[in-house]
This record gives C-alpha cells, sequence and structure tokens, in this order.
C-alpha cells in the first residue's frame, strides 16, 4: 500500500461520524446496511449521511450496491485489511531482539 492511500484511508476514518459508519458496516458483514437503516442508526439527515459516504467511498474504504430500490452500502473489507496490514506489517522491526539482548 502506498503512503498516499494510507494517509486518506486515515484522514477519512479521522472523522468521528465516518469512523461510526465505518464500524457498523464493518460489523454488519457481507450482507451491508441499507442507506436508511444507517441514517436512522446514527441520527443524522440524508444529506450529511450521503456527504460522509461519498468520503469513505473515495478512500475506498465502502462500496454501495443497489438492490431493487434500496441502496446498500458494505466495507470494503480487502482495502481495510490492506490498511491494518500497512499499520502494522512492521511493527517492532527496528526493535531489538529479546534474543539479541540476552545474548550481549
Amino acid at each position: 500500500m502506498k503512503l498516499e492511500i494510507a494517509a486518506q484511508q486515515l484522514s477519512s476514518l479521522g472523522n468521528p461520524i465516518r469512523l461510526k459508519l465505518f464500524r457498523a458496516l464493518v460489523r454488519a458483514g457481507d450482507d451491508g446496511v441499507p442507506c436508511g437503516t444507517l441514517q436512522d442508526k446514527l441520527g443524522i439527515a440524508a444529506s450529511t449521511l450521503s456527504h460522509h459516504i461519498k468520503h469513505l467511498m473515495d478512500a475506498g474504504l465502502i462500496r454501495q450496491e443497489r438492490q431493487g430500490t434500496t441502496l446498500f452500502c458494505h466495507a470494503n473489507y480487502p482495502s481495510m485489511n490492506a490498511l491494518v496490514g500497512y499499520l502494522v506489517d512492521e511493527c517492532c522491526m527496528d526493535a531489538k531482539c529479546k534474543t539479541d539482548e540476552a545474548a550481549a
């Protein structure tokens, strides 16, 4: 993952409403959540919800799908996993190993 993509995604999640929205979609699993249900759950106006959905879609963190007359939102799990992986892939790489300290 490129630094710029990770920064954009983290920036999107830095807003409390978008983070709450994203977490609701992650909890929902593959079925996703209808936009109307998200609006009720978050207690925000439809136009505000649309704004936050667009922001998360532009960052590649969620996607939308129309099923009949209902618009569903879904978490983009591969993108989420790539971001989490980016954050932890090099965890402690610059730290000394405990076996190195024991040998010293």
